[in-house]
């Protein structure tokens, strides 16, 4: 196990790697082609009939917001009739399945939008919703990498991952140019929505241009949200969205959140309690506990869903059934229902909240704002896939499968080691 030398890391939680072989660098993404996922669907086969029309939506470097509401735009329908199963990363090519309600089949198959394609592909009673999916599968390539040794299998990099690593949320999940979205789920946690509007619009990005980073500095040091308008860039819809709001309903920070879709403007609360995991997962490894040897007190969950504790008379029992993959031990992430701390992870996890001063009913009261829920839930501290590896001149190419709610980068940074602003 070796620790991250990575500043961002620590911040986001993701302090550990499990495998101690040397990374081999390189960037990810050089051209969106490096990065190609294709959504394995968990919905309903089409029925054929149905107010819902299923469409297979594949697109290169396109963010997944602004993607379907450019679709909404040049339908002339709101966004909210567009369901999807996952977002999707943008620098990449990706292909999945949406639902759009009452659409047109043949008005579908006439739009151009550039570096697009929507394919209709039947009807459905019923609307593709977040967590529609089986998992996600990947091809992706790596380039700028330290060089491998002549006579090397391009399969030794992968040395020490067959036993799994820590099943972290991933950089995508926070921003790691801007890794802004936890850091504005706090605020609204805490029922701060003018600063979680200024945490949100006023952040600098890493890299970005001198216009955004000025109109950034502008909104902090100022508050104007109608000059702010004139110096943020059009490309930032998002903030410019909450200044939009403000401008028309001054004063007003916690409606600007809702002119954001419901699926968007929940994850700023998901996020926290995803960086609590990944910190709650990381003082786990730093104990010397690891990914596949239960304690009582831990938690264990089942492929089905299930979940239990682990306990004296249980533990030989529940060990077996880690080791034979039956079951994995899990890390639960807290919402708006007080839970018991049996466990050392329960009473690190309670600790860390202590910290950040969040509460069970913080998170109730966060999901009546949102109108959505964060009940909280076990998630596995193992990932485990089966990779290949492929090597050509000046690249190396990764294929493999995830299930839902499991990051790409979180796999590849064991193999890369390499600073995160070069897997974006």
């Amino acid at each position: 196990m070796i620790k991250s030398p990575y500043p961002l890391d620590h911040t986001l939680g993701l302090c550990w790697y499990i495998s101690d072989i040397d990374g081999i660098g390189g960037r990810l993404r050089a051209e969106p082609e490096d990065f190609v996922v294709e959504e394995i669907a968990g919905y309903p086969a089409p029925s054929g009939t149905g107010p819902y029309l299923i469409c297979r939506l594949t697109k290169k470097n396109w963010d997944q917001q602004r993607a379907i509401k450019e679709i909404a735009g040049r339908l002339g329908v709101s966004h909210q009739r567009i369901g999807f199963a996952g977002t999707k990363d943008k620098r990449a090519v990706t292909t999945q399945y949406i639902s759009i309600y009452k659409a047109d089949p043949a008005v579908i198959q006439n739009l151009k939008i550039p570096d697009m394609t929507i394919e209709p592909v039947g009807s459905s009673d019923h609307q593709i919703s977040l967590g529609d999916l089986e998992g996600n599968k990947f091809k992706i390539s790596l380039t700028d990498f330290e060089p491998l040794k002549s006579d090397s299998d391009p399969q030794n990099i992968l040395g020490g991952l067959s036993g799994g690593i820590p099943n972290y949320f991933g950089y995508q999940r926070f921003g790691v140019q801007r890794p802004v979205t936890h850091m504005t789920g706090l605020d609204i946690l805490r029922g701060s929505y003018e600063d979680a509007v200024r945490t949100f619009v006023s952040t600098p990005s890493s890299g970005e241009s001198e216009e955004s980073a000025e109109g950034r500095r502008f909104f902090a040091e100022t508050g104007d949200a109608k000059e702010a308008l004139h110096r943020i860039p059009v490309r930032l819809s998002l903030e410019r969205s909450l200044l939009h709001h403000l401008v028309s309903n001054p004063g007003d920070f916690a409606g600007a959140f809702h002119t954001f879709p419901r699926t968007l403007r929940s994850m700023f609360v998901s996020a926290v309690q995803s960086w609590l995991f990944n910190r709650a997962l990381s003082m786990r490894l730093e104990e010397g506990r690891g990914l596949v040897d239960p304690g009582e007190g831990d938690r264990i969950v089942y492929p089905d869903g299930r979940s239990d504790l682990v306990t004296a008379a249980t533990l030989r029992m529940a060990a077996m059934q880690v080791k034979r993959d039956r079951c994995r031990i899990a890390i639960f992430m807290h919402g708006s229902e007080p839970v018991n701390a049996t466990g050392p992870d329960d009473r690190n996890m309670a600790w860390l909240m202590e910290e950040e001063g969040i509460t069970s009913k913080m998170f109730g009261t966060a999901s009546t704002f949102l109108e959505t829920r964060f009940s909280g839930a076990p998630r596995s501290i193992l990932l485990k896939s089966d990779i290949g590896v492929e090597k050509s001149e000046d690249r190396l190419s990764f294929s493999f499968s995830l299930q839902p709610g499991q990051y790409a980068t979180t796999l590849l940074r064991e193999i890369m080691k390499a600073d995160p602003i070069r897997m974006i």
